[in-house]
């Protein structure tokens, strides 16, 4: 299982265990990790999952993710990922995910 830290707003690092074939905002939320909402259930539309990658290596951000994070996320930035698109795989480690403030 991959491990995932997410850093909330708080500065607590939460390590995590992502389920391969999951997205990170499932396990985010079912380990209960403050910021990460998903109030669209996932459905890349509302950037509550918005978090920052600070460590690792992720495939880009398809194009749909891309215009969510524009329009809907607050202060974007190029490392800004909707963790309700990045689906755990095997061998996914050392990423570092710090949850965008609201």
């Amino acid at each position: 299982m991959p491990e995932i830290t997410f850093i909330e707003a708080d500065g607590t690092a939460r390590k995590v265990a992502a389920t391969p074939g999951e997205s990170l905002m499932v396990a985010a939320t079912r380990a209960g990790v403050a910021g990460i909402i998903g109030e669209c259930g996932g459905s890349c539309m509302c950037a509550t999952c918005h978090c920052y990658l600070e460590a690792g290596t992720l495939p880009p951000p398809e194009e749909l993710e891309a215009e969510t994070l524009e329009f809907n996320a607050e202060n974007p930035r190029p490392e800004s990922r909707l963790t309700c698109q990045v689906v755990a795989i095997d061998g996914m480690a050392g990423i570092v995910l710090r949850v965008a403030g609201r």
